[in-house]
């Protein structure tokens, strides 16, 4: 979603009242259990975890102005002056007197929201690993937390597409997974669509390279089984992280609302946060952590300061006899079966020169894609 910068003026702090030891201890060196092929669920409840270092954690969200990158030429010093930003702010936050485990900032904190076509867009998208993950990586180490963040990037096997990456750096500085946005928002802006490149516009290639998996991937550490996105308003989407064994569903956007981060944790039986850009609007700030009964445990007050909000998290007290969330599948499998979406998957699998270069010609390419419009409509835009 769009948005605009505001000034830094103050920070906020919402914390959980409850106290944490700290911990020293490394890392397990226990190795994530690999899925079994092509079997995504298990049937019998249950999901697969690796165990879990401690009792309680510490979720941080942080909530960080990005200076816009309006000249492409100034792009670079842009990228290095928004990463050094956020390194200050999670400091900030691992100084706090309770230090997170896992810091998540949100969808665009190294460059903002770029308003620009496509040549201009994959100018300034940045490379991971790059010198903006190994800046962020030397804050993961330094707080010893888990970082997670989100950014315009680019893929060298998909070339000429930008996608929107959220980043999972791991305590010893190491990239843990890199998650592409799964799909976009259709037809809810009436004169453009998001162009940025998902799973759902490549998936052939994207399985190919990555596996069905990485679709949907659930990260197992040893804080808990963590999952990350960029999607809003699509519920089946993060009914499949549950399915998958979603403990902590970690978001990051630029606006959202709130009622979507309650609905989607009460839903889900998990625990939801969203980290957000301030911007003064109603969709604005506030980055919040909401409890899988949609509590909200913790927010940032303000929507156009910057500032952090952070929560104790019983991980282990909740994942004790823990099942999967109950989904209502074989009653309403006769009519999801017959639902045909819109736009067919793979609609961005173009050469570089046929990409559309911005959210207009986006438009008109899911117009021409479109399995709902009459043919009468589609040769309006041709």
């Amino acid at each position: 979603m769009i948005f605009g910068l505001s000034s830094i003026v103050g920070f906020s702090l919402a914390c959980s009242t409850k106290e944490i030891q700290p911990t020293n201890i490394d890392p397990p060196s226990i190795s994530a259990p690999q899925p079994e092929k092509n079997i995504l669920v298990k049937k019998d409840g249950t999901y697969p975890t690796i165990p879990l270092e401690k009792e309680e954690i510490v979720l941080t969200v942080v909530q960080t102005d990005a200076e816009q990158i309006k000249d492409i030429e100034k792009a670079k010093e842009i990228l290095k002056k928004n990463s050094t930003h956020m390194i200050e702010m999670g400091r900030k936050a691992c100084a706090a007197e309770q230090k997170p485990d896992i810091i998540l900032f949100h969808e665009f904190p190294l460059s903002g929201y770029f308003f620009g076509n496509r040549d201009k867009k994959i100018q300034m998208a940045i490379e991971i690993p790059g010198d903006e993950s190994n800046a962020l990586a030397e804050l993961a180490k330094e707080c010893d937390a888990y970082v997670v963040f989100g950014a315009y990037a680019k893929d060298k096997d998909f070339p000429g597409h930008v996608l929107s990456i959220n980043t999972v750096i791991d305590r010893k500085g190491e990239i843990r997974k890199k998650v592409w946005k799964p799909r976009n928002i259709k037809r809810f802006y009436p004169t453009f669509e998001i162009s940025t490149t998902t799973v759902e516009t490549v998936q052939d290639r994207f399985r190919e390279k990555y596996g069905i998996d990485d679709e949907f991937p659930v990260i197992q550490t040893e804080f808990g089984n963590l999952s990350v996105s960029t999607a809003q308003l699509d519920p089946l989407v993060f009914n499949v992280f549950g399915m998958k064994g979603t403990e902590i569903m970690l978001r990051t956007s630029t606006l959202f609302f709130e009622s979507d981060i309650i609905h989607t944790a009460m839903v889900n039986n998990f625990y939801s946060a969203m980290a957000n850009i301030p911007y003064d609007s109603p969709y604005g700030g506030q980055s919040i952590i909401v409890s899988p009964n949609g509590e909200t445990l913790a927010q940032v007050e303000s929507k156009i300061e910057e500032g952090f909000a952070s929560v104790v998290i019983p991980i282990g007290e909740f994942r004790k006899g823990r099942k999967l969330p109950q989904y209502s599948v074989a009653l309403t499998k006769s009519v999801l079966s017959q639902y045909v979406d819109e736009i067919p998957p793979n609609h961005l699998d173009l050469p570089p020169k046929e990409l559309p270069q911005n959210g207009k010609e986006m438009k008109i390419l899911l117009d021409k894609k479109s399995r709902w419009l009459k043919h009468e409509e589609k040769t309006k835009v041709e």
